[in-house]
């Protein structure tokens, strides 16, 4: 058996264990480590599996990730999500539609303090569902629209997503923030387009509510619980953009900022600050597990030849940049059904970026791309992650049903807008190319 050929082997194995329902974190060390064993030996093996975790983790840029999981965790401890959604109520509830308006408004606000999709998705099932259910709107799409504004934290700085992408490609982490901004408010602008539209062509799903009325000066005043997000949001992206400090300073400044908030509000009678640390530091060593494990898979992946092979088979068959994004945007489509985000760009990047690079595609843009498509796959039935935490959230309140069914508009405007982000570049490279102390 060639080389190669236990390449391939190892990538059908890891899809099996997988199917299998074995964590991907050891599916991919295990599968690996089997694999260098037969390949070049198990003393070799071991000396990779004993390096591999410092080699995954010891990378300075990694600081950051667990600083923004710490400020999203913060900012869900301190109550910013409720104000957020209080004060986009008063302004947006006596709209017809407005529930649904406050929702993406809402979720789009809190992705500047959060970073996961997942948890944005909790967040506001438990927030705005049992609002929208009690005023009449429809549950289909009431469940869709919490479900795909969820989805906003994967391309709204502080993004995991972002970061994760940044240093397994060895980009600019402060860059790819920063080009996630318009394509951000770029996806909840036609959100909102698509349910004005939607209320005006069928009124049945959102009939005439009986919010209560608030004045101007009450709308006003609704916005001072809005501060914190902005301040994080000035000092985290601000900081960045104006070259004041790197993105894992960015990151610490935004934790302690969120923290310093949070103190305001809470005070330290509660546990609040123990929770929030113990919730981070299981997100953070989940994805660093999953990072390890890839690396040790994607060393056997680099010396079996099985990415030099898939970039010279994907070269000679797709001519142009039009048909290998088609390309990739299905895979990235039907492999997020399946798996997490980390685990995606721990199990693709290693074979995708080359064919990217190849291609002379610009690193940073197709960046923006492909969060976009995992803000797709995650919404996409019969799996996506995003369904399954929303379903959780509401419990009695939401079946499947009504769920994929009142996702499918969403998908269809992201569609739209992913289409928009790769005719029209500039969208997310204006920005970062403008930023102070590139």
């Amino acid at each position: 058996m060639t080389t190669f050929e236990i390449g391939i082997g190892s990538v059908v194995g890891l899809f099996a264990l997988l199917g299998m329902g074995v964590p991907v974190a050891v599916s991919l060390g295990l599968v690996g480590f089997v694999g260098l064993c037969i390949t070049i030996g198990p003393s070799f093996a071991l000396s990779i599996v004993q390096t591999a975790p410092y080699s995954a983790v010891a990378n300075y840029s990694w600081a950051v990730l667990p600083l923004f999981v710490l400020m999203g965790t913060l900012a869900a401890s301190s109550g910013m999500t409720m104000d957020l959604f209080r004060a986009a109520n008063m302004w947006l509830g006596r709209i017809r539609g407005g529930l649904y308006l406050t929702v993406i408004v809402g979720s789009a606000g809190f992705a500047a303090a959060s970073g996961s999709t997942v948890v944005n998705s909790v967040v506001f099932t438990r927030l705005a569902l049992p609002e929208m259910l009690k005023y009449g709107y429809s549950r289909a799409i009431s469940l869709g629209c919490i479900a795909a504004s969820g989805t906003f934290a994967a391309m709204i700085p502080p993004s995991l997503t972002m970061v994760i992408y940044a240093i397994i490609t060895e980009q600019s982490i402060g860059k790819l923030l920063l080009a996630g901004v318009f394509p951000g408010l770029l996806s909840a602008f036609l959100y909102a387009v698509l349910i004005l539209s939607m209320v005006r062509l069928k009124p049945s799903i959102s009939p005439q509510t009986r919010h209560a009325k608030y004045t101007l000066k009450q709308k006003i005043h609704s916005l001072k619980g809005v501060w914190g997000i902005v301040v994080l949001v000035i000092l985290v992206l601000g900081g960045i953009y104006a070259g004041m400090f790197p993105p894992s300073a960015a990151g610490a400044v935004g934790a302690f900022g969120t923290f310093l908030i949070a103190l305001m509000k809470l005070g330290l009678k509660k546990d609040w600050i123990m929770e929030s640390l113990e919730n981070s530091a299981a997100v953070a060593c989940t994805i660093f597990t999953i990072l390890i494990g890839g690396l040790i898979f994607s060393r056997l992946l680099v010396i079996t030849g099985v990415v030099s092979q898939f970039v010279d088979f994907i070269a000679g068959s797709v001519q142009s940049t039009g048909g290998l994004l088609a390309l990739f945007s299905i895979m990235y489509i039907v492999l997020g059904c399946y798996l997490d985000t980390a685990s995606i760009m721990v199990i693709t990047l290693p074979f995708v970026f080359p064919v990217i690079v190849k291609f002379g595609i610009d690193p940073i843009w197709f960046g923006i791309i492909f969060v976009k498509l995992i803000e797709i796959s995650v919404i996409t039935p019969p799996v996506g992650l995003n369904l399954y935490a929303v379903l959780s959230g509401a419990g009695k309140d939401a079946d499947f049903k009504d769920l994929a069914l009142g996702v499918i508009p969403f998908l269809v405007t992201d569609v739209v807008t992913l289409f928009i982000l790769i005719w029209f570049p500039r969208i997310s490279t204006w920005l970062p190319e403008t930023m102070i102390g590139k």
